[in-house]
């Protein structure tokens, strides 16, 4: 059955211009891009976002991180989308992803990891409608 996810292509990996190349990955993997848009999260949206993390010793370092520059939220179909786009990106760490994900090859490091995907159905419903309003997300 096919569903959503949120995909964030992070700051680090729009700063280094491969955007394009991630989404060709997204697309070459059989998902559809539904919608698309290039942010700029302020203190207050990134913090939101990520507040389930807020007792989290990295929560501050990981707001500092996306509100570093624009990213890149995309709403992306898929049969099984979350589970099949988490196994596309690849494990947080990039140095123990499995090569050929997107973390592996473009990632730096835990916190720039380049991308981010939602890591539950329950999650990604509420991640999708955190960047996108139900008219910014056009079905193929």
């Amino acid at each position: 059955m096919s569903n959503r996810t949120l995909a964030i292509i992070k700051p680090d990996a729009v700063g280094k211009g491969y955007t394009g190349k991630i989404i060709d990955r997204i697309l070459s993997a059989g998902f559809n891009v539904l919608g698309a848009k290039l942010v700029h999260l302020s203190r207050e949206k990134a913090e939101g976002f990520y507040a389930v993390h807020t007792e989290r010793p990295f929560f501050n370092d990981l707001v500092d991180f996306m509100t570093s520059g624009p990213c890149m939220p995309l709403v992306v179909e898929h049969d099984g989308a979350v589970n099949a786009f988490r196994t596309l990106i690849g494990s947080t760490n990039p140095a123990e992803a499995d090569e050929g994900t997107i973390r592996k090859d473009f990632a730096e490091s835990i916190q720039n990891n380049a991308v981010h995907g939602s890591d539950s159905n329950e999650n990604a419903e509420k991640e999708i409608a955190f960047f996108f309003t139900s008219e910014e997300i056009h079905p193929n």
